[in-house]
């Protein structure tokens, strides 16, 4: 789950190589999706671990299907435009670097391990992504209608971020998983701060009923997957 995150969110970044509106926003994005997919190798290396056998990172990452990913609704939304991309990733950078925040002291040495060596890319990542949200929010009248417009699409789905599948619960009661409750605590103060220093209205709208934590997708997914998965299922145990 961890991984899926990173793995899905990194992936949307990297459609972005060579797309960016600057040359420098453009190494940036990039560079963020490097560093998710660091990150899920080293969760994707852990659990080929555990799992045993001939379990690999890579057959983790390119060998399972859509109902065996259970990354967040918000991370596979598409890249609609630079606002959306900015608003999906600070929505999710600010829940981030809680999540990993609290990670770090987590009964697992591995998973602490993992946070405490990400800790300061999702710091990066979060005053990136805030950043932008301000400039754009607090540009012109074009750029703020466009990121009122991508916050008011993706924030319903923020909600799923919090809710408390059973297998959290599991890990948040024998210490190795966080509690996402307490998360929330601090995620919306964060939100609220960077929405009025960008002249953003914090949208209202109804939360999404959304389960992709438990398997269940977009079509986006399916469209995801198929791009990223083509190589290793067309050339089965290719090397490079």
């Amino acid at each position: 789950m961890l991984g899926d995150n990173s793995m899905i969110l990194g992936h949307r970044l990297s459609q972005l190589c060579g797309h960016g509106p600057t040359l420098e926003t453009d190494i940036a994005l990039t560079n963020i999706s490097l560093d998710f997919f660091g990150q899920v190798r080293s969760y994707f290396q852990y659990a080929a671990e555990i799992k045993g056998g001939d379990a690999t990172e890579d057959s983790i990452a390119y060998l399972r299907y859509e109902r065996e990913h259970f990354n967040a609704i918000l991370v596979e939304q598409p890249n609609t435009d630079f606002a959306y991309v900015i608003a999906r990733q600070f929505l999710f950078d600010a829940y981030h670097r809680l999540l990993l925040e609290q990670l770090i002291d987590s009964q697992d040495e591995r998973i602490a391990a993992i946070a405490a060596k990400s800790i300061k890319e999702s710091k990066y990542h979060l005053r990136f992504s805030s950043e932008w949200v301000k400039r754009l929010g607090a540009g012109t009248d074009i750029s703020h209608s466009k990121m009122q417009d991508a916050l008011n699409a993706l924030f319903p789905f923020v909600h799923e971020l919090f809710h408390e599948t059973e297998i959290e619960k599991e890990m948040k009661d024998k210490g190795i998983g966080a509690d996402l409750n307490k998360i929330k605590e601090n995620y919306y103060p964060i939100i609220n701060e960077v929405l009025s220093n960008a002249q953003i209205i914090k949208p209202d709208f109804p939360d999404r009923q959304t389960n992709g934590k438990t398997g269940m997708h977009t079509e986006y997914l399916g469209f995801i997957l198929a791009e990223f998965q083509y190589m290793q299922r067309a050339y089965p145990n290719m090397t490079w």
